[in-house]
């Protein structure tokens, strides 16, 4: 049995076939898209199925941020998903992060620096506990035994230490996080039969696949529909032939 999405390291060969189907020479990995997700913002976009019970996993479309030409919903395929990490907690994205920057040459640190300042120092864990997350070399800051909430461990970290310090301590550690992966993420690309030096190219197709399907999905204005992204060793496509929708967008195929 899978452990719950929410664990730091899969087996993508253990993931359900709801999730993931592979075959002799192609993976399938199960998505769907709605014009508005009832997840308290009302998000347009498209989800990995095994990302849909999980509040914290926002809807993504084709749309890029400046320095990455990949999407969100890339990064949630390629650098979560079938690296075999969590689809949230911030020890998976630390990992997913440094998978990200290996096929796009962009550095992890002001995603990092945005967690932390967003998240970390306000007290907030995604995942697990603050104490549980934190390296030891702040644990140590701590008193012994003492039963703190999350928000009091990181107020009483900023009186020690001062924001710059901790901020600077939290990034060191996010790093060492995200390099703990790298092992984990070659192996279960290994086990997909997914080339690792493909990695920048398989991206940009999948990208542009998004790009393709999502500007479709606007034009016909769908509710919703599901459909299989598949990658093989030279394409990547996009079917939605096999499953009941009222609407159909049909089959994309690019090669790379």
């Amino acid at each position: 049995m899978i452990e719950s999405i929410n664990s730091v390291y899969h087996d993508v060969t253990q993931y359900p076939e709801k999730y993931l189907h592979i075959d002799m020479d192609n993976i399938h990995i199960l998505v769907t898209y709605k014009k508005s997700w009832d997840d308290g913002f009302g998000a347009r976009g498209w989800k990995v199925n095994i990302t849909i019970a999980d509040p914290q996993i926002i809807a993504s479309t084709r749309e890029t941020g400046p320095q990455i030409n990949t999407s969100v919903f890339v990064h949630d395929i390629l650098d979560h998903f079938l690296s075999g990490f969590g689809v949230s907690g911030h020890k998976s994205e630390a990992m997913a992060l440094i998978q990200l920057s290996k096929r796009t040459g962009s550095s992890p640190e002001p995603d990092y620096k945005q967690i932390i300042e967003e998240d970390i120092l306000n007290g907030r864990v995604n995942g697990e506990s603050m104490k549980s997350f934190l390296p030891s070399s702040l644990i140590n800051f701590l008193p012994e035994n003492a039963n703190m909430t999350d928000k009091e461990i990181i107020s009483l970290l900023k009186n020690k230490i001062g924001v710059e310090c901790l901020t600077n301590t939290l990034v060191n550690h996010f790093f060492t996080l995200g390099k703990e992966g790298e092992k984990h993420a070659e192996n279960n690309w290994k086990k997909l039969g997914l080339e690792r030096h493909k990695q920048k190219e398989i991206g940009d197709a999948l990208q542009k696949l998004l790009v393709e399907i999502d500007r479709k999905v606007e034009e016909m204005n769908i509710d919703e529909i599901e459909g299989s992204i598949t990658i093989g060793s030279k394409h990547v496509s996009f079917d939605d032939s096999g499953v009941s929708n009222v609407q159909h967008i049909g089959a994309y195929r690019l090669s790379y």
